[in-house]
């Protein structure tokens, strides 16, 4: 008798958990989380800038949901899918969805951690479910965002390498086999994480084209510029080419979300100080809100950490402005912004390969402010955690991944991403401790170029100092700025 409470709690969870599973799995309707976009689309590829060689890429798709029998005539089979890699911000589901306004065809889209559920069973009945909805409205897309949470490598989850994720995986490849070229079904992913896919997932036959979308170039900059420009109130007199120009040239490494970002702070500061126009001044403000973060100007520093935070600012300034291979430095300023103390906007020259004596003059600018510190006070404080962080990194990849280094030899290995699980080193310890003594000397070797150059130039570094310490007194927030070529030039 004392048993029966529990039996029919028991009973109670185990009808309970039948109940879901069947009816997300044997349910009269479909069950799936995709969502379908039937009709007239209003984003076309006009809209999508800055990606321009991944437009010609998946215009064959395109061309393919319009007139399929142009290609199958010919005997031709268009891939059934692309993947769409590339770092966060960069328009993977906007282009996308830009492919299906082209196209003129429903768009179906998913997430990937939308399979995923606590009951078993599940994932894949909704993986059948979306694939049976997308050949119902075919010809479609169908895009899959986030494919990493439910297609990575098998092997790798619970035990036995049997989990839910797997069945779930298991059931997309065999859908995507099922496709035919008379289906005019085409499915197109999106992930920045392609290191981590199972590879089944990649071959050819499933996803047979890797579309790589990255961070656009200046003229692709300006060209996004265009774009989110358009819905903005802008004076007649600002010409929109010259300022897309400007604002390019003004955020290097930029994606597509960080400037769709950037003209909306702008507007939003307009509308903050109740201008009638959105002008130049408001885009300059909005990208230094969003590179150094939120000015702070209720933070009061004491006088002795301003002279600090003006030394470091300072050494900062002048050994970027004497190495031949430092990136140009447009501002520095003493105000807090964000998590710092203090801010400096860089203008890096882009290019996709750097030397060694570049990358060595990089971690002498970023030790330059620990370097004033250590020189003008014999002391140094915590203010150069991020900097240090900076000159490990570099000095580790030199090392390590671009095997620039004559003792451990031409060799490469991966370092892993931040936050990953640390796996098998592929090196022996003995190595790992070389790794560790190339990357110290490499390190003190910079730091010591530093000390060598801030100790010949500190006339330099009192008088950037005392620039930044007058203007912090005398001037507006918005009005600390240095603009070191005209302290220099004499």
């Amino acid at each position: 008798m004392s048993l029966i409470p529990s039996l029919l709690i028991v009973g109670y969870i185990f009808y309970s958990l039948r109940r879901g599973i069947m009816g997300s799995v044997r349910g009269g309707k479909s069950k799936t989380t995709a969502k379908m976009m039937k009709g007239k689309i209003d984003v076309k590829f006009r809209d999508v800038a800055g990606c321009e060689e991944a437009k010609l890429e998946i215009m064959e798709f395109v061309n393919f949901l319009k007139n399929p029998k142009q290609y199958q005539n010919l005997g031709a089979k268009i891939p059934r899918g692309a993947m769409l890699t590339g770092p966060p911000g960069t328009g993977k589901t906007l282009l996308a969805k830009a492919t299906a306004g082209e196209a003129n065809v429903p768009f179906i889209t998913v997430n990937g951690s939308e399979f995923l559920e606590m009951f078993v069973g599940v994932g894949p009945a909704r993986v059948r479910d979306m694939f049976t909805l997308a050949r119902k409205n075919a010809p479609c897309i169908l895009f899959i965002d986030e494919i990493d949470a439910v297609g990575r490598k098998r092997g790798q989850g619970s035990f036995g390498g049997h989990s839910e994720q797997e069945n779930t995986l298991n059931q997309l490849l065999v859908e995507m086999d099922g496709f035919n070229s008379d289906t005019n079904v085409v499915v197109l992913a999106g992930t920045n994480r392609a290191d981590i896919l199972d590879p089944a997932l990649m071959r050819p036959g499933r996803f047979d084209r890797q579309i790589f979308i990255g961070p656009p170039d200046i003229k692709g900059r300006a060209s996004i510029f265009k774009v989110h420009l358009r819905p903005l109130k802008l004076p007649e007199s600002l010409n929109k080419d010259d300022l897309s120009r400007k604002l390019a040239a003004l955020t290097p490494g930029f994606t597509g979300a960080d400037i769709a970002n950037v003209c909306n702070e702008a507007a939003l500061i307009a509308a903050r100080h109740l201008n009638e126009y959105v002008v130049e001044k408001h885009f300059e403000n909005a990208i230094e809100r969003v590179i150094g973060g939120l000015e702070k100007k209720t933070q009061v520093l004491q006088p002795d950490e301003k002279r600090t935070v003006a030394y470091h600012e300072a050494g900062h300034a002048v050994v970027g402005w004497f190495l031949e291979h430092a990136d140009p430095l447009l501002k520095v300023s003493i105000i807090p912004r964000g998590k710092g103390l203090g801010y400096a906007q860089y203008l890096p020259k882009e290019q996709y390969l750097y030397t060694k004596e570049q990358l060595f003059d990089r971690m002498c600018m970023m030790l330059g402010g620990r370097v004033a510190e250590q020189i003008f006070f014999g002391r140094i404080t915590t203010g150069a955690q991020d900097d240090l962080k900076k000159v490990t990194q570099t000095a580790y990849a030199q090392i390590v991944t671009f095997g620039m280094s004559k003792k451990l030899g031409q060799v490469s290995f991966d370092l892993g991403r931040q936050g990953d699980m640390i796996a098998d080193r592929p090196y022996s310890e003995a190595t790992a401790e070389l790794i560790d003594q190339e990357a110290r000397d490499l390190i003190d070797s910079a730091y010591e170029r530093t000390v060598e150059l801030i100790t010949q130039c500190k006339e330099q570094v009192e008088k950037v100092k005392g620039f930044l310490i007058i203007t912090s007194v005398i001037l507006c927030a918005s009005a600390v700025q240095v603009r070191i070529g005209l302290m220099f030039r004499k």
